[in-house]
């Protein structure tokens, strides 16, 4: 191997050797680890741990066509590994269907354990309860029906169902009665007398519904007193007050919770709505009344302007809770 060429030193000889040395080991020591390597997977065979049998059977195919074969020995082993695949594929189909009919099996056999075994249609000569003739056949028990019960004991504290039930529909239909006799009050008409107050006193009349609330009252208001009053043509209804038994009555509260409820101001009721004197003038203003005389219609701005003159200065809002008792002396 030296006849050619530069040879180099003695030590550039025994540096070579020694590697090449090195070499000859490594690859003697892979191609041990590689023949290892494959005995090992031959050793396994079709079952390897890990590995499925469409893998296995790929694996065999492998092996079996390495080096030089004819066209018809791969054609006859790729058929052969096709039929074998389809056979295993078409075992494995047959075992999910037993296994997944085994499960169905098992469930109605356990349906069938949790049904109950007492029945009620034995006859006293010991008949097993099977269809008979259908003109004799017992009736079908009612919904809820109860059996075994001692009809003489007080059950009245245990719960029922057909009782809770019954109780149910009972309170459904009173409760829907109750809402149509209210819907039909609260649609019944309501005329009512106001005075608008500008300082002094225009009284009118006006006819509305029960179920109406001050602001729908206070906007037909506006709508009736517009064409013969111009200050209250541009006026909302929001700047419009009512003014009952010396309350200011807010806009959201309805007419038919004032007559429900009777509901009372500072000097008569807040729920009459006809025309009597004012109390003040023709009897003792520390005394309360039955009677009542018509509300004030009067715009805000001019609230704001004389709330501190009478009769403005008397005037509170309108609270439900607060329990309005005598009249108080004012002064």
């Amino acid at each position: 191997m030296f006849n050619n060429g530069y040879v180099g030193t003695g030590e550039d000889v025994q540096r070579i050797r020694r590697m090449e040395k090195q070499r000859e080991e490594q690859r003697k020591k892979f191609e041990a680890l590689q023949k290892q390597t494959k005995d090992q997977a031959d050793a396994a065979g079709l079952r390897q741990f890990g590995a499925s049998t469409e893998e296995a059977l790929e694996h065999a195919f492998k092996n079996e066509t390495v080096g030089l074969v004819t066209k018809a020995e791969f054609i006859q082993k790729r058929t052969t590994l096709q039929e074998r695949l389809e056979e295993e594929h078409r075992r494995k189909a047959e075992a999910d269907e037993d296994a997944a009919s085994r499960e169905r099996e098992k469930r109605k056999r356990a349906k069938e354990a949790r049904k109950p075994k007492l029945s009620f249609l034995v006859d006293e000569d010991g008949g097993d309860g099977e269809e008979g003739d259908p003109a004799t056949a017992p009736p079908p028990p009612p919904p809820f029906a109860k059996f075994g019960k001692d009809p003489t004991v007080a059950t009245d504290f245990l719960p029922d169902k057909d009782r809770e039930r019954l109780e149910a529909e009972m309170r459904a239909a009173l409760r829907k009665e109750w809402q149509l006799a209210q819907d039909a009050i609260k649609s019944e008409p309501l005329a009512i007398t106001y005075s608008y107050w500008n300082g002094t006193g225009h009284r009118r009349n006006i006819t509305i519904k029960k179920g109406d609330s001050i602001g729908n009252f206070l906007k037909a208001v506006r709508e009736q007193l517009a064409p013969e009053f111009r200050e209250l043509r541009h006026v909302g209804m929001d700047n419009l007050m009512y003014i009952k038994e010396d309350l200011i009555m807010p806009h959201h509260h309805t007419f038919y919770d004032l007559i429900v409820n009777k509901a009372r101001g500072k000097s008569g009721p807040l729920f009459d709505f006809s025309v009597r004197e004012d109390i003040r003038v023709t009897n003792d203003a520390t005394q309360e009344k039955q009677d009542s005389h018509a509300g004030k219609v009067v715009e805000r701005h001019w609230y704001d302007k004389n709330k501190h003159i009478f009769p403005a200065s008397r005037w509170e809002i309108y609270d439900p809770e607060k329990k309005y008792g005598e009249y108080t002396i004012f002064g």
